[in-house]
């Protein structure tokens, strides 16, 4: 989450006039995250006012926003602790927000309790893992399917068109192991993808879109990495994400993610076969889209560019391991 895109009061205004959530008693930009611009907005006079979050799309296109929307609304209707999006009173799910002659699209979902951590102890790490397995549950009651928007081919199309920058910005060391991973992921991992068990990830089960309340997770929001692909792929990227700092604990973190995972869901035999290639995967993939973003920053008034770093060094801890 950051905000690329400012809004007024009087806009805030307009879009809520679409609404029945009351009027608008307060706003705030959310800076956390990196991919839409989000706020928090207070709205007061009516019995559905309340918090809740308000996002622009910044990415993705109009064709491909419905799929999120039918996403959440189907999960949160199953119980699954995630955002309910609210309908317009026209019943539609996304409202029109015009800028500079351009068309944006955006949505207002509810606000859920519980906070984000900054690091998760052992029982928290647990909790997570449990709570992605109920998501892989729910997910397989939800039909639509959306392909992989960051798999090989987006890896080497945005490895090849960082190539020069990343020699020298970080070195012709950091180019060489960006081809030298993806080599070794089109030889040992690509051909293998299709046979895992698979249905909807969220795809980006990191620490900022967990809330907690205490120990326990109280919901899970931005869904907009979600797909169809490997269960044991958003696995991977949540270990990566939660367990993985590295240090000494590392393993036993991992062990901890993997098993509360399977005291829900149970892994197949092929699926543990895959993981310490997938682990590789999900660290290139996120080193790559850390990469790309730091070469190429986007304006915003709270923006927010995560470190390439971090994933460069989860990705060595791999191959080592």
């Amino acid at each position: 989450m950051s905000v690329y895109t400012e809004l007024s009061q009087s806009d805030f205004a307009t879009i809520l006039s679409h609404y029945e959530l009351g009027t608008l008693h307060a706003f705030e930009g959310i800076a956390a995250g990196i991919e839409n611009s989000n706020f928090f907005i207070d709205t007061q006079g009516s019995s559905n006012a309340g918090r809740f979050v308000l996002t622009i799309f910044e990415r993705l296109q109009d064709d491909e926003l419905p799929y999120f929307m039918h996403l959440m609304r189907d999960l949160s209707d199953q119980g699954f602790v995630c955002p309910a999006v609210q309908k317009q009173k026209d019943g539609t799910l996304l409202f029109e927000y015009k800028v500079k002659g351009n068309i944006k699209y955006g949505c207002i979902v509810s606000c859920l309790s519980g906070k984000v951590k900054d690091s998760l102890n052992e029982a928290q790490l647990k909790s997570a893992g449990e709570t992605m397995a109920r998501l892989h549950l729910a997910g397989n009651h939800f039909k639509e399917i959306r392909d992989n928007p960051t798999g090989f081919d987006w890896l080497e199309e945005k490895i090849n068109a960082m190539r020069n920058d990343v020699e020298v910005t970080y070195g012709e060391g950091a180019m060489a192991l960006l081809d030298d991973e993806l080599l070794w992921q089109s030889e040992h991992v690509e051909g293998n993808m299709d046979s895992l068990p698979s249905g909807l990830i969220h795809g980006d089960y990191f620490i900022d879109n967990i809330l907690y309340q205490g120990d326990v997770v109280s919901g899970v929001i931005d869904f907009y990495y979600a797909h169809t692909a490997p269960y044991v792929m958003d696995v991977a990227i949540a270990v990566n994400a939660l367990a993985i700092q590295p240090g000494e604990q590392d393993k036993q973190r991992m062990q901890i993610f993997l098993d509360s995972y399977q005291s829900v869901r149970a892994f197949e035999p092929a699926e543990l076969e895959a993981l310490s290639g997938l682990l590789r995967l999900g660290a290139l993939r996120f080193w790559v889209s850390r990469l790309f973003d730091a070469l190429n920053p986007r304006d915003g008034a709270m923006t927010q560019t995560k470190d390439p770093e971090e994933y460069r060094k989860k990705l060595v801890f791999h191959r080592a391991s």
